[in-house]
């Protein structure tokens, strides 16, 4: 039977944890039995008071830990821990990624492109050239650790005829940037050395190498990209193995690293014998402005490593990135990469390096600039219109995602808790932290959406944030002032 629940709605924990958190206890004490059918979400929602979303959202949660399990046309029920306490013998970690959120309308939640604009016409005339190719056999057999050999080869090519490899660098082709972060962590930094990280910073960037045991320092991130004073200062105090940056729109931030503060920064790492990890994810999605030259161009010594992928540019599900470096250092993470996964999936490597010759890539690149431009510009646009007066944000050139930080008092996840149920989304700054809270600032993510949806989307939080800040005003205007005696 679902016990009596009472959430807190001046509590910092949105409602959705909360209620998640009532029905887990329930559960993991027995007071609710295996079996036992959960009241369906609109149903419990109307007894608490709550948007149907609230409800679902904590459902999510608890399927997502097994605790229960939906069965359409039946609803959920109570499935309860089984006869080892997994809890304790494999303990979650303190934040889970991404954050499970309600189902909203309106989502700058994710950080990709949007699938509306993927050309599948031009991807399944891809994948039947590539299948009816006479390396189809040895595309499906078992490859190299280091990558499809064709596709390290184009690769390496466009990168020296950049100036962005040299000619005692090499690459290995990885599942995602994701996985080549893992790499380094295990070969660089997997016996509590010190990385330097942006801060704020992706999160799956500062999870897999706190998950892996690195001591991390986050350094700030200013309109200019990471504080290069703060880096220097941290360099010369910390002694760390390595510093991983995003000097090109920079995700949760959108900011960029100016050229100069750049040589500055290669600088102090060769002084230090600090290693520099560029991921350059986001640099091909530069809509407007001029190019900087990437931290691997100007880097005379060559040690800098250069991680990049087809993710944002063309298709994040197939999951191939790459990373260029040092032969030597290549060679050990190919090392490291074979004994997790042998190899990356060598069909996907081989679609996408035909989707790249055939001009088709180039083709798609053309119209997901032209398309990421208006997007950016509805954003900005958007921001400038609806966000209550005090509120700052970023202004990038390119990327993905403006980062907005609030006036005071508000407190982006608060906001984040009401806007869901108005069918609004966004990711608040607390997810992307590690030294510094961020409470007050929040991302917004808006390559996936429609420039009317960025628009209305952002024309209801701006309504939200203003009724929260006068409300919130009212109370501290409301409150007694203190008795002189």
């Amino acid at each position: 039977m679902v016990p009596e629940i009472e959430l807190d709605n001046e509590s910092g924990e949105s409602l959705y944890r909360q209620l998640y958190g009532k029905l887990r206890d329930a559960i993991l004490s027995k007071k609710m039995g295996r079996g036992e059918k959960l009241p369906p979400t609109r149903e419990l929602a109307s007894t608490l008071g709550l948007n149907r979303t609230t409800v679902a959202a904590a459902f999510q949660l608890l399927e997502s830990e097994g605790l229960i399990r939906g069965h359409v046309g039946r609803g959920s029920f109570v499935v309860g821990p089984g006869a080892l306490d997994w809890q304790t013998l494999a303990p979650a970690a303190e934040e889970n990624w991404p954050p499970p959120a309600p189902p909203v309308q309106i989502s700058f939640a994710a950080s990709r492109p949007s699938e509306a604009l993927f050309p599948l016409d031009e991807f399944r005339a891809t994948c039947r050239e590539v299948i009816d190719s006479p390396a189809a056999s040895e595309i499906l057999q078992l490859g190299p650790s280091s990558g499809y050999a064709p596709l390290r080869k184009y690769l390496l090519e466009q990168a020296r005829s950049k100036g962005t490899a040299g000619p005692d660098d090499d690459i290995v082709i990885t599942s995602g940037c994701q996985q080549a972060f893992d790499l380094i962590q295990r070969v660089l930094a997997s016996r509590g050395e010190t990385v330097l990280l942006e801060d704020p910073v992706y999160t799956g960037l500062r999870n897999v190498f706190q998950h892996g045991g690195a001591r991390v320092i986050g350094i700030p991130v200013g309109e200019n990209g990471v504080d290069v004073e703060a880096l220097e200062r941290a360099v010369d105090k910390e002694r760390p193995r390595l510093m991983v940056l995003t000097p090109e729109f920079q995700n949760p931030t959108g900011t960029t690293i100016p050229e100069k503060a750049r040589a500055a920064v290669l600088a102090m790492a060769r002084r230090a014998g600090v290693v520099v990890v560029e991921n350059d994810l986001y640099g091909e999605l530069r809509y407007r402005g001029t190019p900087v030259p990437l931290l691997k161009k100007m880097d005379v010594s060559g040690d800098t490593i250069l991680l990049s992928s087809f993710s944002k540019i063309a298709f994040p599900g197939l999951r191939v990135g790459w990373a260029i470096g040092p032969r030597h250092f290549i060679a050990r993470l190919t090392e490291a990469k074979q004994a997790c996964d042998l190899h990356s999936d060598q069909l996907s490597q081989a679609v996408l390096l035909r989707f790249a010759e055939s001009g088709r890539l180039a083709a798609h690149r053309e119209r997901m600039l032209k398309v990421g431009a208006e997007r950016l510009d509805g954003c900005l646009e958007a921001c400038g219109k609806h966000l209550p007066a005090g509120s700052r944000y970023t202004r990038p050139e390119g990327g993905m995602n403006v980062w907005v930080k609030l006036p005071e008092p508000l407190d982006a996840s608060e906001i984040a808790s009401r806007a869901s149920t108005e069918g609004v989304g966004f990711l608040p700054g607390k997810h992307f932290a590690i030294s510094r809270p961020h409470n007050r600032s929040l991302r917004l993510s808006f390559a996936g959406l429609e420039p009317g949806a960025i628009r209305s989307g952002i024309a209801t939080l701006g309504r939200i944030l203003k009724s929260e800040l006068e409300r919130a005003r009212a109370a501290q205007l409301d409150e007694p002032a203190a008795m002189l005696v």
